[in-house]
């Protein structure tokens, strides 16, 4: 369902930028509602969303980017976003390789990572798919593989980003962009960080 706000927004200028560009790249609707949403991002997300999410992906953590972009990547998997697994993944695997990623994201469980990495990407898993079951013996079990608090919530803060963006982009019906402009937004990403 397109949300009917998204279709009708915009400045003029705005506006006419996008249709230049569904003009040129051939996209209606759903393909363009990702540009809309990023000239009012504002407007959908508030001004402080680019901040949280450039905080909690790129700031001061314990966890290395490729780490935080594989938990964002299998957030966006476990909410069957294949647009944010594709891209997340892609920016992963710059960091930390493609056979790390595609092992972690086939079965994080028997990949070759730390035991207090899986243990904070089941906590992560179950936050995800099963926050009601969520409770205090899980939040114990991520502190005794060795994962500071300071960590565990570092975790937490990219798994609360990218099920809230997961789900904004499911809803809005994104279009699934081809691989090359996958692999552009991921190289933006892996230089630029996340917009502001």
């Amino acid at each position: 369902m397109l949300v009917r706000e998204v279709d009708l927004s915009g400045r003029v200028n705005d506006r006419l930028l996008l249709r230049m560009i569904s003009w040129a790249s051939g996209t209606r609707r759903r393909g363009a509602n990702a540009l809309r949403v990023n000239l009012d991002q504002r407007m959908y997300l508030g001004t402080s969303m680019g901040a949280w999410t450039q905080a909690a992906m790129r700031g001061p953590s314990a966890w290395s980017i490729g780490e935080r972009e594989l938990m964002a990547a299998l957030v966006a998997k476990w909410n069957a976003c294949a647009c944010c697994t594709d891209v997340h993944s892609a920016v992963a695997s710059s960091h930390v390789g493609s056979a790390s990623v595609d092992a972690v994201l086939a079965d994080f469980r028997s990949a070759r990572i730390s035991a207090g990495l899986k243990a904070t990407l089941a906590f992560l898993e179950k936050m995800t798919l099963r926050p009601a079951g969520l409770s205090e013996e899980d939040a114990v079990a991520v502190l005794a593989s060795g994962v500071s608090e300071q960590s565990l919530a570092d975790a937490i803060a990219v798994a609360a980003v990218f099920n809230l963006i997961t789900r904004y982009v499911n809803t809005l019906e994104f279009s699934m962009p081809r691989a090359d402009k996958c692999r552009r937004v991921a190289a933006a990403l892996v230089s630029g960080g996340y917009p502001q």
